[in-house]
């Protein structure tokens, strides 16, 4: 299957399989152990058909991966909670649960490769039942954060992808009541294709934007707009935020010969879509009921002109799909929406869309970019 051979690969590429133990993942496994008063904690890659820990605690180097609690973390691309693994319909019968080590609690994190393809996880566990609370899981994640941080320091190439990697958020919002996924291929260069989502007051907000030029500027500008919407956005509102980096930006981006798009959206609990399109121009709604709408954009960043925010509606089991210029040019352009329509409609879960969708536009062009991303309402 192509995404797991991409999964694959990305994990192949950190470098970091069959390794000597090193201190800086082993302070992580220590410290867990410390935090959460647990037997059992890991560091954990899944390689093929084997569990491989990197670091770990109570646990041995290797395990099968077929019916693992980590594949699972993984392949849902988000956290996952087990109190009590016995009173659990879906891992009650687990073999390593009713065998050895004979888990009962559980908490894992997704970890990611540079590109975004999840790779492992760092997890928690014992032999006896636990509560998990919301601060024991806010905390879990800011240690897998730094786990992740660590996976991606020595897939560094003179800087390129810790800038790449900083383009991208390091986890999803809670988006109560809706699905949200991304896929991101970087390609062969560095490029200034980024994509940013985070919780506000009522909802939470997504962004979708390209630095056109290439090159370690492009991707600093980019990294520049990302931090200006998400610091300006929850006081501003979505059009002053956007006025603010347009004015911010028009010297450099002329001077640096760089043309910037983006498409800020605020996504209310109800549905509700604020967003304001400057030239990026590859947003849509796919339609439950049928039909594929794009939103309306206007000029890009840099450029002096007037605003205004434009709304939507997402009604349940709608969905908004955001592209970048890679995936769109690679699946046929303007010809090729109805692909991306088709994919999204035909997926039982927004992770499932962009991945396939990411996955054909690489076959396509595989040294091209390609990013997308999907907020299905549930």
């Amino acid at each position: 299957m192509v995404t797991e051979q991409r999964r694959q690969e990305a994990l192949s590429a950190l470098g970091i399989l069959d390794t000597a133990p090193e201190d800086r993942f082993d302070r992580v496994t220590r410290l867990a152990q410390r935090m959460f008063g647990v037997p059992m904690v890991s560091i954990t890659l899944i390689d093929g058909d084997r569990q491989w820990r990197k670091s770990h605690r109570g646990l041995t180097t290797e395990a099968p991966r077929e019916s693992a609690f980590c594949d699972v973390t993984m392949r849902q691309d988000s956290a996952l909670v087990i109190a009590d693994a016995r009173s659990d319909e879906r891992f009650q019968d687990n073999p390593f649960v009713v065998g050895d080590p004979h888990l009962r609690f559980y908490a894992g994190e997704p970890l990611h490769a540079a590109g975004g393809e999840a790779v492992g996880t760092l997890c928690v566990l014992d032999t006896e039942p636990h509560e998990f609370s919301d601060e024991e899981a806010v905390m879990l994640r800011d240690l897998a954060d730094w786990v992740q941080a660590e996976l991606v320091r020595d897939d560094d190439a003179g800087g390129v992808t810790l800038v790449q990697t900083a383009l991208l958020p390091r986890r999803k919002p809670a988006a109560t009541g809706f699905e949200v996924a991304a896929a991101c291929e970087s390609g062969a260069r560095v490029s200034g294709d980024f994509y940013d989502w985070y919780d506000v007051d009522g909802g939470f907000c997504v962004t979708v934007g390209d630095v056109v030029g290439g090159g370690m500027p492009a991707a600093v500008v980019a990294t520049t707009v990302r931090a200006a919407l998400r610091s300006a956005t929850p006081y501003a509102g979505i059009e002053r935020a956007i006025a603010e980096v347009s004015r911010t930006l028009e010297e450099d981006l002329g001077r640096l010969s760089l043309l910037a798009t983006v498409l800020h959206a605020r996504v209310s609990s109800v549905g509700d879509v604020e967003y304001l399109d400057a030239g990026h121009g590859l947003a849509f709604i796919v339609r439950e009921a049928g039909g594929l709408e794009r939103l309306e954009g206007g000029l890009p960043l840099g450029k002096s002109a007037e605003r205004v925010s434009r709304t939507a509606q997402l009604a349940p089991g709608d969905a908004l799909l955001c592209l970048s210029d890679g995936a769109f040019d690679a699946l046929g352009g303007e010809h090729g929406l109805r692909r991306s329509e088709a994919i999204v409609r035909g997926s039982a879960t927004p992770a499932g869309a962009v991945s396939r969708i990411v996955g054909a536009a690489c076959a396509e062009h595989p040294l091209s970019e390609a990013l997308a991303i999907v907020v299905r309402r549930g």
